[in-house]
Formats: C-alpha cells, sequence, structure tokens
C-alpha cells in the first residue's frame, strides 16, 4: 500500500523547481487538498480547461499530500525521446488505447490497487469552450474506481486557460492570473465494472461532482 509521504527525490524536486515557476506565473487559490486520502488507492478526478492542469493538479496535490500522482498517459508517448524519459522518471500509468476499453485499463487497475493515487481528466482533451460547461465525461474513471475499490476526489480548476487555453499559449494581460484549484469530498465506488448501468451511473455522479467543484474554483478564482 502507498504510505504516507511517498514522495522521491526526484518529485521533491520538481514539486520545488515547479512550485517556484507556478507562484511567479499564477496567483493560485486552493482549498479542500485534506479530502485527498494520505495513503491507499486514490484517484482525484478533474475538468479540463488547458493544457496546464495536469502540473496545477499534481502540484497543488502532491505538495499537500505528500503522495506522488500517477497521472494516466496515452502509452504512446512513453517512446517520445523528448519526454517519455520523463513520464517514467516520475511514475506515470501508460494507458494503452487502440484494445478494450477493459484492456486498455489493465495496468492503471493493477497500479491502483497497489496503493497508488491516480489523477484522470474525464473529459479526455482539453474543453475549447469551459465558459459553456464541461464536455461529456469518459467512462475510465468509473470502470477503474469500480474495480479498485478506490474514491474518487472530485476537483475543479480554474483560470488556467486565461494563459493556456485549447487554442494554444496565450501571454497577456493579466500577467499573473488566478488558479483556482477546489477539491471535494471523496466519493466511495458502489457497482460492479463489468455493468455498464454501473458504470454510467457512477460517472454521471463523478461529473456532477466535478461540475460542482469547477463552479467553486471559478468563485474562488473570482473573488
Amino acid at each position: 500500500m502507498a504510505r504516507r509521504g511517498d514522495l522521491n527525490g526526484w518529485w521533491l524536486f520538481g514539486i520545488a523547481v515547479v512550485g517556484f515557476f507556478c507562484r511567479i506565473a499564477f496567483r493560485l487559490r486552493v482549498e479542500g487538498t485534506d479530502r485527498v486520502p494520505r495513503a491507499g488507492p486514490a484517484i482525484v478526478a478533474a475538468n479540463h480547461v488547458s493544457a496546464l492542469d495536469g502540473v496545477v493538479l499534481a502540484l497543488t496535490t502532491s505538495s499537500r499530500s505528500k503522495r506522488m500522482t500517477r497521472f494516466l498517459v496515452a502509452a504512446e508517448f512513453f517512446r517520445k525521446i523528448r519526454f517519455g524519459w520523463a513520464l517514467r522518471l516520475y511514475r506515470q500509468i501508460p494507458l494503452r488505447r487502440g484494445q478494450s476499453d477493459q484492456g486498455a485499463l489493465d495496468v492503471a487497475v493493477e497500479t491502483i490497487r497497489d496503493g497508488a493515487l491516480a489523477g484522470i481528466f474525464p473529459e479526455g482533451t482539453v474543453n475549447p469552450e469551459p465558459d459553456a460547461g464541461r464536455s461529456r465525461g469518459r467512462k475510465g474513471a468509473a470502470r477503474i474506481a469500480l474495480a479498485t475499490g478506490a474514491p474518487v476526489v472530485p476537483v475543479g480548476i480554474w483560470g488556467t486557460q486565461d494563459r493556456w487555453p485549447k487554442s494554444g499559449l496565450h501571454v497577456r494581460r493579466p500577467w499573473r492570473p488566478v488558479v483556482a484549484v477546489s477539491y471535494g469530498e471523496p466519493i466511495s465506488p458502489n457497482g460492479a465494472a463489468d455493468s455498464a448501468v454501473d458504470v454510467q451511473v457512477f460517472t454521471d455522479l463523478v461529473m456532477a461532482a466535478i461540475e460542482e467543484q469547477t463552479e467553486k474554483a471559478r468563485k474562488l478564482a473570482e473573488a
């Protein structure tokens, strides 16, 4: 099982460096990180409004929970020379797309069962119009949670899109936009991973909770 404080030297180094640059680039406002379990299998599931969301979520989650946040990343990225080494170094989880849905999640399920804290963006890709509402939620997070018994912590992120929306990096005022991250109460999985009905019900529950936290993050950012 994952122990409290499972950050290795590379994670501590990364948090320090990324945290330094994040404080220069953004005004971070974070609430509810105490809701992330300090040990055992768990999933943080967030909305996706920017290419920066993974960096911000990893920073706020891991620096406060003292745990690695291991994101599900398409397996082909591990073969990229430019950043495959970093994905392996920071122990991210390969997602083998092109297989059956459950087959693609096998490594993730096994890793989380062993006690990992996983990070997932159920929308799949960056939402090009976050002001219009969230995108449709994919079912992978629900399948993993139901298969592992891992609670899902819904997270809302707001403000990263002011610097790097779907259309690409923007350098404009405000020079240090507010980025808010709001963590909700963990949701315990209920149902069977091989039941399409249970997976859909749990997916809807998680996405509704993410939407609620996104609104809280938006209000926090605009306060």
